[in-house]
């Protein structure tokens, strides 16, 4: 897609960010439910697309502002302006993060070890849990298992449902562990790498949430499964592999809040479009025995 901002973002960001040259402003590809006008080596300017995205805004900056206070090892963006209404849509600028994605497959298991090792021993604070919104404790919650089994199970395809309620069992049967601080989406553009290989900061923590780190693993599978083997341990990387496993970890992540789903038609669309996909893929099994 081009990445030139339509005229009426650049109204907002202006307004947002007044006296700031727009001369360099570029649309992001990333972004399901914000626009994401980009001012290399300023900010990154988030607008609402819908009402949801505009009423959960202010809840995610905050978010932000206490992850990006706990002392993570790497940068994270942080709000720059309040959360301010254009009309029906809501923008805020926050920090830009230097670096960019490295390509699919590629990664250091040592540096995926350091990042995965960061997130799962940063204390839940009870801050971090009020804004998270979420209960601590273990990660053994089956109100997402519920969603899938009532709600998208039954809407698959024949020939896929006996597999998916397989599946879905597979995850259910996985020993609780306590649960941390889970990222749920680093993947690709999420986590910014600089030239020389140096983790320089994660991106987009809208998933976030307390669970099993194992998801976090699972979505360093970007990199290769075999640099997450290489930066976990055993029960971590067969535990990933379940969870992603279970109709793809990216579309497990939306949810494992419980909530229901929004959409549920197009999830699960999303799902028998995985199935049909990666369903026989090759996972390397050493740590399954």
């Amino acid at each position: 897609m081009s990445d030139e901002v339509p005229a009426e973002l650049l109204e907002i960001v202006d307004a947002l960010m007044p006296g700031m040259t727009l001369d360099t402003a570029r649309l992001s590809a990333h972004g399901n439910h914000h626009h994401v006008v980009l001012l290399p080596g300023v900010a990154a300017v988030r607008i609402s697309r819908r009402p949801f995205a505009a009423e959960t805004l202010p809840r995610r900056m905050e978010l932000l502002r206490v992850i990006a206070a706990s002392g993570l090892p790497f940068a994270v963006p942080e709000p720059l302006t309040p959360v301010t209404m254009f009309g029906d849509r809501a923008a805020v600028a926050v920090s830009w993060v230097d670096g960019s994605g490295l390509p699919e497959g590629e990664g250091d298991p040592a540096k995926i070890s350091e990042l995965l090792g960061a997130l799962r021993e940063l204390p839940l604070t009870p801050e971090l849990q009020a804004v998270l919104g979420t209960p601590g404790g273990q990660a053994s919650g089956h109100g997402w298992a519920d969603v899938l089994a009532e709600d998208v199970v039954p809407r698959l395809p024949q020939r896929w449902r006996d597999e998916g309620r397989r599946r879905l069992e597979e995850a259910m049967a996985l020993e609780p562990v306590p649960a941390c601080l889970v990222h749920g989406d680093l993947v690709a553009e999420n986590v910014h790498w600089s030239k020389d290989g140096k983790l320089i900061g994660v991106l987009d923590w809208d998933l976030a949430q307390p669970f099993d780190p194992a998801i976090d693993a699972a979505c360093m599978a970007w990199h290769g499964w075999e640099n997450v083997r290489q930066a976990v341990d055993s029960e971590t990387y067969r535990r990933a592999q379940v969870w992603d496993r279970t109709f793809g970890v990216e579309h497990l992540v939306a949810v494992l809040s419980g909530k229901p789903l929004s959409n549920v038609d197009s999830y699960v669309e999303h799902v028998v479009a995985w199935l049909e996909r990666y369903a026989d893929r090759w996972l390397p099994q050493a740590a399954i025995r």
